[in-house]
């Protein structure tokens, strides 16, 4: 399974993982088998609010899951449309979300438990 995380700043698995999938400046996709990873450029940072394209923003690589703070309700279902899973991520680094997902202890994002905007009355829920 290779599992997608928006960084800001790739630090390998140390990075902390980004509160925002769509305004990343990078994504660290991890090979849950191999361990191995790759950092890629988001093609899609630069949109407006609710119009991400999150397949576009990966450039064509291929990932079974994201992990990540908050994401929007658009870019949510169209990860699940593209059969791509999306959990909420626990803070910390890669590192650690990787060993919360093994163990099962992230939560997955449903439909209605996604950001409403960027402003604290928006109904993020991160």
């Amino acid at each position: 399974m290779k599992v997608c995380f928006p960084v800001s700043d790739n630090q390998g698995l140390a990075s902390q993982v980004f509160n925002h999938f769509g305004s990343a400046p990078e994504f660290v996709v991890v090979d849950m088998i191999t361990s191995e990873f790759q950092s890629i450029s988001n093609n899609d940072k630069v949109h407006e609010h609710g119009a991400c394209n999150p397949v576009a923003g990966l450039g064509g690589h291929h990932v079974d899951a994201i992990v990540v703070g908050g994401i929007g309700g658009g870019a949510l279902h169209k990860l699940n449309s593209a059969g791509i899973r999306a959990f909420k991520a626990n803070g910390g680094s890669i590192s650690e979300n990787i060993d919360m997902l093994k163990l099962g202890t992230l939560q997955e994002y449903l439909p209605g438990h996604t950001c409403g905007g960027h402003g604290h009355s928006q109904g993020c829920s991160h």
